[in-house]
């Protein structure tokens, strides 16, 4: 199998937050990127990863507003943590949005999420392969590295491998 460039994707992560400080996160310069859900599940119990979204364009304030959480039967139970987006110097908006679009769709099947059920049916394209992701902070129960290589099914076709010494 040959190899080719990796896109590296760092996530600083912050949180926990409560549905009221997120209003306070409306800087479209630096409040836009991936944010984790947790609370209480019927099976999986307390203090769960629930879902994994994203803010493409809209600030964490905005977008997660948006989805209603209030309305959930543990309300009072829900915390956020968001995720920015961090390297040397700060990519065009269209490649920023981008990074964010690979970033959760790689976190979402990597993790499976309760919540995020729709968005499991599928196998990641071809586009995750090479994206790894490197979580940093304050990233709570996600893994501190995902890889497309692990996660995605460019590996299923390997050709047959022997472990080392039985050949």
């Amino acid at each position: 199998m040959s190899t080719q460039q990796q896109l590296i994707i760092h996530i600083d992560w912050d949180g926990p937050y409560s549905l009221d400080q997120l209003k306070g996160l409306m800087d479209s310069k630096t409040e836009k990127g991936i944010y984790q859900v947790y609370g209480t599940h019927p099976v999986y119990g307390k203090d769960v990863l629930l879902y994994i979204g994203k803010t493409g364009n809209q600030t964490f304030g905005k977008r997660i507003l948006q989805e209603k959480w209030e309305n959930t039967n543990n309300y009072g139970d829900i915390k956020f943590h968001v995720g920015r987006l961090a390297g040397s110097n700060t990519p065009s908006n269209e490649i920023w949005v981008h990074e964010i679009d690979l970033a959760e769709r790689l976190l979402i099947y990597a993790h499976k999420p309760a919540f995020n059920s729709m968005s499991l049916q599928t196998v990641p394209h071809h586009d995750l392969h090479n994206v790894h992701i490197l979580n940093w902070g304050l990233f709570n129960q996600v893994m501190p590295e995902v890889s497309g290589l692990r996660w995605t099914n460019i590996l299923d076709n390997m050709p047959n491998y022997e472990v080392y010494g039985e050949h």
